[in-house]
């Protein structure tokens, strides 16, 4: 062999574990497999980096470095500027972020509201990890969240009593949301299996409902909510707007988590059932160890998407009355004062949305991970 060749140093079987060339790994390696692998990913490439060098510095210098944040009206905010839609006004926003947050909530009680969303960050911690200690005793503050927050936000049994339309801004969306979210899966998982049922009547309901619900659209159904349904009511029966909205709200959501579970129940093979039968299990045993474990993993992306579906339609509400961020930012902007700015208001709206729905996109992704079995690669 060439004595100038490294490889020609080592015996046969003793040739030690090199490591891969530059070119392979790291960022070099990413950026040639996945940027210019080939003449056409390298003009898409070059196309997409044109486009973000055209858009991302006016964007950044509209809404950060040119950007205004104290002002007390919008031609104080934008001055002399020959140009004023050069520059974002954040003063507007600034202005109003506790109407944003809060909505009307008395300024007294809105301790209230810091402690019911602290809470509801302890309650989303042994959900999202499964490995935190003592998640099963955990698990029992999360069933009774829901129902401390409600006495946290409405008041009784020792706190003053604020009437629900008061909430607003996105703290009415993080109810509405969190409510719909919380409740619409037990619902949907239940009515899944009802419709697989064997059971006639037991089924044609579970399909009955699902299919009125999913064959109306939410904002009919909030119409029916918020007017018609007192029409049914006996005579000087009082029901909470908030109530009917939260109790629609999680019904149409929970229709389609109903389809979106049933798909999962039938991706789990047949004999995975027919073991379960096999050791003697009963049926809620056999669906609770073995069929619903396999069939949610399946429905994971399904299920996120209806939550990120349900979490944007809650801004439905501006409709019949209620005050959700984009409420609260049509309000402000019919001031006279601030009239013309649009384009802050609907950006920080989003920015709010997006954060919300960016996280439990990314949550799904990692649960998809997880719990990745390498069945579907075999």
């Amino acid at each position: 062999m060439n004595g100038s060749d490294p490889a020609s140093r080592f015996a046969p079987g003793t040739h030690p574990d090199l490591p891969p060339p530059v070119r392979t790994t790291g960022v070099i390696g990413w950026s040639r497999e996945n940027l210019f692998s080939s003449p056409f990913n390298v003009a898409l490439t070059l196309l997409g980096a044109w486009l973000l060098y055209s858009i991302i510095p006016p964007v950044l210098e509209w809404a950060f470095i040119k950007s205004i944040w104290v002002a007390d009206s919008r031609t104080e905010c934008w001055g002399e500027m020959e140009v004023p839609e050069e520059a974002a006004c954040w003063a507007f926003i600034k202005g109003r972020v506790n109407l944003f947050i809060y909505g009307f909530y008395p300024v007294e009680e809105r301790w209230r509201v810091n402690l019911s969303f602290v809470l509801l960050v302890l309650a989303i911690v042994p959900v999202l990890y499964d490995r935190l200690p003592g998640r099963r005793h955990w698990m029992w503050y999360v069933a009774a969240f829901p129902f401390l927050a409600a006495w946290l936000l409405v008041g009784g049994f020792g706190l003053p009593f604020v009437e629900t339309d008061q909430f607003g801004g996105f703290m009415l969306t993080l109810v509405i949301g969190v409510t719909g979210i919380s409740f619409s899966l037990p619902i949907g998982i239940a009515l899944a299996l009802g419709r697989a049922s064997s059971m006639p009547t037991v089924r044609t309901l579970c399909v009955l409902f699902i299919e009125f619900i999913r064959g109306v659209p939410l904002i009919t159904l909030l119409f029916v909510a918020s007017t018609m349904l007192n029409y049914f009511l006996p005579p000087g029966t009082s029901f909470d707007l908030l109530m009917r909205v939260l109790i629609m709200v999680t019904l149409f959501s929970s229709a389609y988590i109903a389809e979106v579970v049933r798909g999962g129940l039938q991706g789990v093979a047949t004999g995975q059932v027919e073991a379960a039968d096999s050791l003697g299990l009963s049926y809620w045993k056999a669906q609770r160890l073995i069929v619903l474990p396999q069939a949610l993993k399946i429905s994971i992306p399904g299920i996120v998407n209806t939550f990120i579906g349900l979490y944007k339609d809650t801004t439905l509400v501006l409709i019949i009355g209620m005050l959700d961020p984009l409420g609260i930012g049509r309000a402000s902007l019919a001031d006279a004062v601030w009239a013309g700015l649009a384009r802050e208001v609907y950006l920080f709206i989003a920015v709010f949305f997006f954060l919300c729905c960016f996280g439990m996109s990314r949550y799904s992704l990692y649960l998809e991970r997880k719990l990745d079995t390498g069945h579907a690669k075999e």
